[in-house]
């Protein structure tokens, strides 16, 4: 028997692209909203799925949604397994009995996942860095995304997702998945397709602010993750720009230095690009200068973290969209 969880806020026709492409693959869907305002309930009321809706009062994060939903499957006759998709994603056919069979052939898998790729690459460079983001090797890993089928038996012993997480709540479970003796692997087919829909700058800043915030708050709590993470974005986001504002005051030879570092920095981004990820020149060298710039708004949501964690304030979602 397989479960679904989908979650979602204001997804709109995107989540009923998602319940329909889940029509026939699952015994049961539960839906979880998030504090929608567009009608996403009913919707889903309509395409026959369960629906829980979570209450305002407590800060909404996609981890306290998934969490929920699991919960809302156990309630009823408990699958075997449990397949997680975020609300604006669609579900590959023929991905949940692959998945399921994964699992039925070894025992030792807790959990597996498979290829996401964005549905639209060519609207904006944002869709098309979100669409290299997800290509990853298939194999044994030590982490993934929140498209994930989970064994329930696994899921339980590893205490399920942390509701304090507003970002890198999957990761966060990953590790500990694993620390409870699970493997996990990505299988080698394509399990969703993803709809970002993301075309401006300020959307993907928001979106790496909110990053950084997840990979401080997961370093926090598994000091060991996510350190080269950290390290690169407090060096590039913060020390080198205070060491060119020094140069400028002291000597102008500290700050070309500094210039020299970024650029060396940008050249071996684009070699990755091209070498690793197979991207043309023209849109590695695009790509490029976001992901250089990435390290500044990664920096602002670590300190965002630190700053609420220290003043013991509660850690809300940051919405990009």
């Amino acid at each position: 028997m397989i479960g679904v969880v989908v979650i979602g806020r204001n997804e709109g026709a995107r989540l009923l692209a998602c319940l329909v492409s889940l029509k026939g693959q699952a015994d049961r869907i539960v839906y979880v909203d998030s504090g929608s305002r567009d009608g996403s309930v009913a919707a889903a009321h309509e395409a026959g799925a369960e629906v829980v809706e979570l209450d305002p009062a407590l800060p909404f994060t996609a981890a306290r949604a998934r969490q929920a939903g699991f919960e809302a499957l156990m309630a009823g006759m408990p699958p075997e397994a449990v397949q997680f998709v975020d609300g604006d994603c669609t579900v590959e056919p023929g991905w949940l009995p692959a998945a399921r069979a994964a699992l039925n052939a070894d025992e030792t898998l807790g959990l597996v996942t498979g290829w996401r790729s964005e549905i639209h690459p060519e609207i904006s460079v944002y869709n098309r860095m979100c669409d290299v983001e997800w290509h990853r090797p298939a194999g044994p890993i030590e982490t993934c995304g929140g498209d994930m089928m989970v064994r329930v038996r696994a899921y339980r012993q590893a205490g399920g997702f942390d509701p304090g997480l507003i970002a890198s709540e999957d990761d966060e479970f990953c590790l500990r998945l694993a620390k409870a003796g699970w493997r996990l692997e990505r299988l080698p087919r394509v399990m969703t397709r993803h709809d970002i829909a993301m075309t401006r700058f300020s959307e993907w800043w928001r979106r790496l602010v909110r990053a950084g915030h997840g990979i401080a708050q997961v370093g926090h709590m598994h000091p060991p993750r996510f350190a080269r993470e950290r390290r690169r974005a407090l060096v590039f986001g913060f020390i080198l720009p205070l060491v060119a504002l020094l140069g400028l005051v002291t000597t102008l030879w500290l700050s070309l230095a500094v210039v020299l570092i970024y650029l060396l920095s940008y050249v071996r981004t684009v070699r990755g690009l091209c070498v690793t990820e197979g991207l043309p020149l023209r849109e590695a060298l695009h790509q490029s200068v976001f992901l250089s710039l990435s390290k500044f708004p990664n920096l602002i949501g670590m300190a965002l973290f630190h700053w609420r964690r220290l003043r013991g304030k509660s850690m809300r979602i940051i919405e990009y969209k």
